[in-house]
């Protein structure tokens, strides 16, 4: 069986170091990525394309198929996205003989490395050399927290499927797991104007508008939100999966053998 984790691999882009503080840079990179051959490779496709919020059906929140493809570098097209992000390279000076070098930072887990490995290939499509940095878990967070970085390739657990949790948990201005420093004030005013809505749907319309504009500002662009499959022997009894977190679910005082 397979189900959400409701965890995103996502990448990091520092905005306050040059040549990422240019949101055209920004956009070269996001119009990179082709989110269906990740899916592939790490998943063999099940892993689902979407933005900030866990995609539908399980997710309630989630960009429509149809919505995702009116979001700059979510079209099907990749080859046109990517011209579009290796004419925006060339504008700035770059090209195929003067390729923009940078170093992208993952933990030094597989869950970071493969994903990273994938990100480098992509990043070539428009002019950017990437050079692998694995780092050990006991820094990588130190480094995240520092800003100490260009690009990292991040794996984040999402505690519930509710655009509070995500919105000022990743984007507000301020919070300590904005590890990219995002702060559009702008913005952060739709954060709470969904928070205080009593419609379903009135609210869905604004959380989808936020996240569309969160992709498209590059804050910290989505690549994939992951499945997993979960087995356990036919003896034990009472375990429960959550489908939009695996952080809540485990609680065994219900779980017990049949033996």
């Amino acid at each position: 069986m397979t189900q959400p984790t409701n965890t995103q691999g996502n990448l990091l882009v520092n905005h306050d170091k040059p040549p990422f503080n240019d949101p055209r840079v920004r956009k070269a990179v996001g119009l990179a990525i082709d989110r269906k051959a990740f899916s592939d490779i790490l998943s063999k496709g099940l892993n689902k394309v979407g933005g900030a919020m866990m995609p539908p059906p399980e997710g309630l929140w989630g960009m429509s198929p149809e919505f995702l493809e009116t979001v700059s570098g979510y079209g099907a097209d990749v080859e046109k996205n990517r011209e579009q992000g290796r004419q925006i390279m060339r504008s700035l000076g770059y090209g195929p003989d003067k390729p923009l070098a940078i170093k992208v930072s993952t933990r030094n887990i597989p869950a970071y490395r493969d994903p990273s490995v994938i990100l480098i290939d992509h990043l070539k499509t428009v002019f950017i050399q990437g050079e692998l940095e694995p780092i050990d878990t006991s820094v990588w967070y130190a480094r995240m927290a520092r800003k100490d970085y260009s690009i990292g390739m991040n794996v984040q657990g999402v505690g519930v499927d509710d655009p509070d949790v995500v919105l000022f948990e990743t984007y507000s201005c301020g919070s300590e797991r904005n590890y990219t420093g995002y702060c559009n004030a702008e913005l952060e005013k739709l954060f709470h104007k969904q928070s205080m809505m009593t419609d379903v749907e009135q609210r869905r319309q604004i959380v989808w508008q936020i996240d569309k504009a969160l992709q498209e500002d590059g804050a910290r662009p989505v690549i994939y939100h992951g499945q997993a499959g979960t087995c356990w022997q036919p003896a034990v009894k009472g375990v429960r999966l959550a489908s939009n977190t695996i952080y809540n679910h485990w609680r065994f005082e219900d779980v017990w053998l049949d033996r």
